[in-house]
């Protein structure tokens, strides 16, 4: 790709981490929204008017009255005031509004970038994709508010909320790949393939531990062992890890067996990311990836830190503000590592000179 295509490229490439960015803090309102169980606080879905919370007591008690109807009204938050029942409308309200804005930050400076032909025709293909991961999550959220309406259901399945989480950040990645791909020099690479694929394998294991992160948070599993270096006082709590005589669904549904897969993957990643960060360092200075080398190692540090402090503070009144710092920081880890790994180069017909 020339330096004039690259450079005409870079207005579409700003918009595209713009949109990066505002898929982050999506997340993490996201991660709010679980937390404090708001949910299913709007049971209903009005991709217009919805844009607008309730207006005036009247509707505020008629919103009330909806959630009133279903289970988790009934059987964990009966004792909710119309002042408790706002508190949670606001996150899940905001959680999709701030969807709604996404939505008009992708549509319309697109439209502008038609229009005014920075969109090339191999663009297109690329495009057509973003835009249907975005449709699909918007359609997976509604899914499973709808999950909690009209059954039994008291919080939506960890299950499905993994399956939400994950989708977002397939979305906040391949934003940032695209938006790589139309801005970074191929001669700007290094030519590594064992690095590249202990970045890549390093990937693997981090989408599994962010996996494992969603179902720490949507099924609460801290609090099944809040405590650290051991597990309630064990290094390897196997009598507690496998009840249920089927090894899945003690590995996605067993509180213990969830907090120790999610600890120890900690462990691991750290360790590969401090190789990873070992064999860069061997690589000449001028490369990108050189320079950028000891990032994913500090983020993963930081990471198990407030790992372990969000672990210990799971049974106290600041759970909510260091679980949205450690999912925040997890995410910038995998942005980390998507970038260093398109640094490297799969061919040495792309090796920096």
């Amino acid at each position: 790709m020339d330096s004039n295509l690259l450079q005409r490229n870079k207005p579409v490439a700003i918009w595209l981490l713009i949109g990066a960015v505002m898929i982050f803090v999506q997340v993490l309102l996201g991660g709010i929204t679980r937390l404090t169980g708001s949910g299913l606080s709007i049971t209903e879905w009005q991709p217009i008017l919805g844009a607008f919370p309730p207006m005036n007591e009247r509707a505020w008690q008629e919103a009330f009255e909806k959630y009133q109807q279903i289970a988790q009204f009934k059987y964990i938050n009966s004792h909710f005031t119309l002042s408790d029942f706002k508190s949670i409308y606001f996150w899940e309200w905001f959680h999709r509004d701030w969807a709604r804005l996404m939505g008009l930050v992708f549509i319309f400076p697109f439209g502008y970038f038609i229009v005014t032909k920075r969109i090339h025709k191999g663009m297109i293909h690329p495009m057509i994709i973003l835009f249907l991961l975005g449709a699909l999550q918007g359609i997976i959220g509604w899914v499973m508010v709808q999950s909690g309406i009209g059954t039994t259901l008291l919080y939506v399945s960890h299950i499905r909320l993994a399956i939400h989480f994950m989708a977002a950040l397939v979305l906040f990645v391949y934003v940032i790949w695209f938006a790589m791909l139309i801005s970074v020099p191929a001669n700007s690479k290094t030519f590594a393939p064992g690095i590249r694929k202990l970045n890549f394998w390093i990937l693997v294991l981090l989408t599994i531990q962010l996996i494992y992160g969603a179902f720490m948070a949507g099924s609460h599993a801290a609090l099944a062992a809040p405590t650290w270096p051991t597990i309630n006082g064990m290094w390897l709590p196997g009598e507690y890890m496998f009840t249920q005589g089927s090894l899945l669904h003690d590995l996605t549904h067993n509180l213990i067996s969830i907090q120790f897969v999610h600890r120890n993957l900690a462990y691991l990643i750290t360790i590969l990311v401090a190789v990873w960060t070992f064999k860069v360092s061997a690589l000449g200075a001028a490369s990108p990836l050189y320079r950028m080398r000891f990032i994913p190692l500090l983020i993963v540090l930081i990471q198990v830190v407030l790992g372990v402090v969000a672990l210990l503070h799971s049974i106290k009144d600041t759970k909510l503000l260091y679980s949205i710092i450690h999912q925040g920081v997890a995410i910038l880890l995998l942005a980390a590592l998507v970038v260093t790994y398109y640094y490297t180069s799969p061919s040495r017909s792309s090796r920096r000179s």
